[in-house]
């Protein structure tokens, strides 16, 4: 989720895969289908291909890839709704938490329970959007190869910023072009561990270490939710 460490999102992804395979699963699932809905073929449907890609990444089965694909076009399912809420949480951060789900009331009240059950609450439309914009995000681990190199090469292919740390290397680029420039990279040999759209924040909040924990908890309540496909935050974690 975009709340976290962008690092500790890998690592929690690659954890829950083994802990929490289910959970995972039908969050992708619902990722693959809603994206699908605008096409199945994944060489016009970038946000397909993403949500595949991520799939794949957390060793979802072939089958279950292709059944949250066939899903989108199937009559007599229950079809799942992309809702987006937004909302306020503890020490002034904003919320954005995309959901795919089955029944809304059911949903905006868990939503809205949460938030204010930690400090926070729910918002109107356009009430906290105002802060985040739009990004695609890409994530290089370290490897055997130069990270200068790979910088100099993002920049190349059209990324909009690259910023190193010990982790690796995080390349922003628009939403429009992530696609292109993560197949240009793996191409050239790099291993992507991460890419997908995100919403930044144009104003981060910053927090206390105590107050982190807090607000890392509450994206934890959020994590457990299955209907939370993406939690994004202006809390500086």
């Amino acid at each position: 989720m975009s709340g976290h460490s962008k690092w500790s999102k890998i690592k929690h992804k690659k954890g829950a895969a083994d802990k929490k395979k289910g959970l995972l699963f039908s969050r992708l699932s619902k990722q693959i289908t809603i994206a699908a809905r605008d096409g199945t073929d994944m060489t016009m449907n970038f946000k397909l291909r993403l949500a595949v890609d991520l799939a794949k990444q957390s060793q979802m089965p072939k089958d279950n890839i292709q059944r949250a694909v066939d899903k989108a076009a199937g009559a007599g399912v229950e079809q799942i709704e992309l809702v987006t809420y937004e909302g306020y949480g503890p020490f002034g951060t904003a919320f954005i938490i995309e959901t795919g789900t089955d029944n809304k009331n059911r949903t905006t009240s868990e939503i809205r329970h949460t938030l204010e059950k930690n400090g926070g609450s729910l918002g109107q439309q356009n009430s906290v959007a105002w802060n985040f914009e739009s990004k695609g995000q890409i994530l290089v681990e370290k490897g055997s190869y130069n990270l200068q190199e790979l910088e100099l090469l993002a920049i190349d292919a059209g990324a909009e910023d690259v910023i190193g740390s010990e982790e690796g290397l995080e390349i922003y680029t628009s939403p429009i072009n992530l696609n292109s420039i993560k197949e240009f990279l793996e191409k050239k040999g790099f291993t992507v561990a991460s890419a997908e759209i995100i919403m930044e924040a144009k104003n981060k909040v910053e927090l206390k270490d105590e107050d982190k924990e807090k607000i890392q908890k509450l994206l934890e309540v959020f994590d457990e939710n299955e209907d939370v496909i993406a939690v994004h935050t202006s809390a500086n974690l």
